[in-house]
């Protein structure tokens, strides 16, 4: 194996080394999020959510969007979920880490939230 695919896998599993990345990505596994959604489920500060959200940017595993004033994010590739089934799996959990439901002031959260007061399942829209 040369070096630099090495000094990659390396790269790509030091940003998967910290537990709230791993969280991050977890959130992300349902679909898009914004900023203030993911500080809101995982209950952190603004400044430290996104510090954690540039090194998995950086690491090639999540990109972003803006939204006016709102910036989501999403995965780029879904191959690191297996990953990290795999390592959960490793560990002798059988489920993945489950975040908790919370609503921000974003746009996709406000129109979630009067979707479900409504009574409509999203998919039928």
């Amino acid at each position: 194996m040369k070096n630099t695919i090495a000094a990659k896998q390396a790269h790509l599993f030091k940003a998967l080394m910290h537990p709230v990345r791993i969280q991050i990505l977890e959130i992300l596994r349902q679909g898009e999020a914004c900023v203030c959604h993911i500080e809101a489920v995982l209950g952190l500060r603004q400044a430290y959510v996104s510090q954690q959200l540039a090194v998995l940017r950086k690491a090639g595993l999540i990109s972003d969007r803006r939204d006016g004033p709102n910036i989501y994010y999403r995965i780029i590739h879904r191959e690191v979920l297996e990953l990290l089934d795999m390592a959960r799996n490793l560990v002798g959990e059988a489920e993945p880490w489950q975040p908790n439901s919370a609503v921000c002031s974003c746009p996709q959260c406000i129109s979630h939230s009067i979707i479900l007061e409504q009574g409509v399942k999203p998919w039928s829209m």
